[in-house]
């Protein structure tokens, strides 16, 4: 299975922002691509104020925009994340939804972990405006049983051994990852989670800087199961892809079956 990681450079203006991310899942499907994954937050990325004016449904505009496009190309797409309106005024979600080859939508997640902290010289409060998710979610592409995070989420392992427990065998991490976190942790900690559960780990992430002061990191980044890097984007807008070898999964889990070997009962809370 071939798959690609969309990296964009999101703002304020969400037409530009769709247009840019149409133009390359289409590209990306030109490479043979049977999965397109996008970054967080792909459709806005701005001020917080006017949250209310650019949310929306998962069935918005926005996401009607590449549902309609997997089923024009064939693929399944996975919608990184967008601001989506909750039943509380002025709360949102970060909401993720996967999209299969019809255009359907075959998984929901919310984001369960927000990014409340320091980095660089910047505070971030995603619990000032964001409702955190309560579920995890895992969907199926061509037989394969994929698990679905959001950026921050990254920094919790066991939310991903949960997801491998329940059969996952690719990890989706799209992100909008920090300058001054990603530079050191970004590919550590995407490495680490393939590698302690044996999967394969697919990052989507927005690249450069938003709303004037704040940078996002990039290199977006395909992972094995043995923690290899398989594709990465450099700077800027772009793609990167990469051919999974399916078999991998079950290759590394019989070398180092850490799944099996878990002894939870000695050292659970």
């Amino acid at each position: 299975m071939r798959v690609a990681c969309v990296q964009l450079n999101s703002g304020a203006d969400k037409a530009a922002n769709v247009a840019a991310a149409v133009a390359l899942v289409r590209r990306a499907a030109t490479t043979g691509a049977r999965l397109v994954v996008l970054p967080e937050t792909w459709t806005y990325k701005g001020s917080h104020a006017v949250l209310e004016d650019v949310a929306e449904s998962i069935d918005g505009p926005a996401n009607t925009v590449l549902a309609g496009l997997a089923a024009e190309l064939g693929v399944y797409v996975l919608a990184g994340s967008i601001y989506e309106r909750t039943a509380r005024p002025g709360r949102y979600a970060n909401t993720s939804v996967l999209f299969d080859p019809r255009g359907a939508p075959v998984a929901v997640y919310r984001k369960i972990h927000l990014f409340d902290a320091v980095a660089g010289a910047k505070v971030y409060r995603e619990s000032d405006d964001l409702e955190p998710g309560g579920e995890l979610v895992t969907a199926d592409v061509d037989g394969l049983t994929v698990g679905l995070s959001i950026c921050y989420d990254l920094r919790f392992p066991e939310l991903y051994r949960s997801l491998a427990l329940r059969g996952a065998e690719l990890l989706l991490v799209p992100a909008a990852f920090t300058e001054a976190t990603g530079r050191d942790h970004w590919e550590v900690l995407l490495r680490a989670r393939a590698i302690e559960n044996g999967c394969f780990v697919v990052a989507a992430a927005q690249w450069g800087v938003h709303g004037g002061d704040r940078w996002c990191h990039g290199r977006s980044m395909i992972v094995d199961p043995w923690g290899t890097v398989l594709a990465v984007a450099p700077d800027g807008v772009g793609i990167c892809d990469a051919d999974l070898d399916l078999e991998a999964v079950e290759r590394v889990r019989e070398r180092l079956p850490v799944l099996s070997h878990r002894r939870p009962e000695t050292y659970s809370l």
